[in-house]
């Protein structure tokens, strides 16, 4: 089994630091941005990291579980 990449999506203050870890920085300043970036994810991704702001953006629907879709997960505020 192979695991996927991670990648996180937000406004560059709150992800720019996760580039330290190996993680996949995906700038997105504004809600637009934020929901261009998530339906442009590569398929290599895995698991993404969203701040608070990106994940009300992108709303509930688009971050339940499903199989064609990547882990989510939010970073708090």
């Amino acid at each position: 089994m192979t695991m996927g990449t991670v990648a996180a999506i937000g406004a560059r203050t709150s992800v720019c630091g996760l580039a330290l870890a190996g993680v996949d920085v995906l700038v997105a300043e504004d809600p637009d941005a934020v929901r261009r970036t998530w339906q442009t994810l590569p398929s290599t991704v895995g698991l993404v990291i969203l701040t608070s702001e990106a994940a009300e953006a992108l709303g509930a629907e688009a971050m339940a579980p499903a199989p064609s879709r990547p882990l989510t997960v939010v970073m708090p505020r």
